[in-house]
């Protein structure tokens, strides 16, 4: 996986170093590009090289497998997929601000190390970068098709604001439907995941209605992919995942599991979790175990490990409506296994 990548990561190395570079060494100021780097895995807390500990890149990834499987060459799709990996990335460290999250992948987050406001600043040099970078991926392609390209890409980028202003929305209510829940990740996940296999078709030259259809494929693969980072969050292991266990409930986050645990459980554990859920202060170890414990009882587990199998059972369905040969399409059927069965 990382040499069909290397060219996406070379791309946004290249970008970063480029405008770190120009930047000002004035004594005390942030070496704001070089958080960037820190970011996305490619140095240490102390800004030096480190070994690589980025991400799972997986949407960059399935941009060019998309690309692959439209009929093109993957570098075709690299400069978008670029695009996409540092705009997911950050709405990552906007996320780690509002939520208050000290680690990600195992290492400390922008905020906590910088500060809320440098953080806010990294996140803002990150969108703009993705910009620059979509904008070339834009300039490869006929002038309206270049346009259409940027057109989708920063509406995605308002679908997954949109999304992100719903999650937050959701902290201040007592419940939360499960199809409400469902609408909110459609933005703040799908959305983009959606867009990575669209646009990697659709700089393949796939037919309108084909880069529709990866689009499709994508979107019922984000969300999926959305479940199991729920699953995760409650029940994942943290030599995996990086986070401590039941960390989603440690921070009264309302996650599928809480929201179909709401839905299901009798009137006075219903009463009881929202009382617990109604703080600000992180849940005590003690109260964290008694929730694992109403989890259970109501087999919220098996719900939520039977709606991501169900995700992805339609996300092959809609592989094999593509009606593509097989050889272009098995690399996509084997991300699609994977991410049924990743632990982190």
């Amino acid at each position: 996986m990382r040499d069909e990548l290397a060219v996406v990561e070379d791309i946004m190395r290249s970008v970063v170093e480029r405008y770190d570079e120009a930047f000002p060494r004035v004594p005390g100021t942030l070496p704001i590009y070089r958080v960037l780097a820190y970011h996305l895995g490619w140095m240490d807390a102390s800004l030096q090289p480190a070994v690589w500990a980025g991400g799972k890149r997986f949407r960059p990834l399935l941009c060019l497998r998309s690309c692959v499987a439209a009929g093109s060459e993957p570098e075709r799709a690299a400069w978008i997929a670029a695009a996409i990996e540092l705009l997911h990335n950050f709405t990552l460290i906007h996320d780690d601000v509002q939520d208050r999250s000290e680690t990600r992948r195992h290492r400390p987050t922008v905020w906590s190390l910088w500060g809320d406001a440098q953080a806010i600043n990294a996140g803002d040099a990150l969108f703009a970068l993705s910009q620059l970078v979509a904008l070339e991926a834009a300039g490869r392609l006929e002038p309206s098709r270049g346009a259409e390209l940027l057109r989708r890409f920063n509406e995605t980028t308002l679908r997954i604001v949109e999304g992100q202003v719903l999650d937050l929305s959701f902290e201040g209510r007592d419940a939360v439907a499960s199809d409400e829940y469902m609408v909110m990740i459609e933005r703040k996940t799908a959305a983009l995941v959606a867009y990575a296999a669209w646009a990697g078709a659709y700089v393949a030259g796939a037919p309108p209605e084909r880069a529709e259809t990866f689009g499709a494929f994508g979107r019922v693969l984000g969300l999926g992919f959305q479940l199991q980072d729920d699953y995760l969050g409650v029940w994942g292991d943290p030599n995996l995942t990086g986070k401590a266990r039941g960390d989603d409930l440690r921070r009264r986050k309302k996650s599928l599991p809480i929201v179909l645990l709401l839905e299901r459980a009798s009137p006075v554990d219903r009463d009881r979790l929202r009382t617990l859920w109604a703080g600000s202060d992180e849940l005590a170890p003690e109260v964290v175990e008694e929730v694992f414990g109403l989890l259970e009882r109501y087999e919220v587990a098996e719900r939520v490990r039977a709606a991501v199998e169900r995700y992805h059972e339609e996300a092959r369905a809609l592989l094999e409506r593509l009606d593509l040969p097989s050889e272009r399409i098995e690399p996509l059927r084997e991300l699609v296994a994977r991410l049924v069965v990743r632990q982190r």
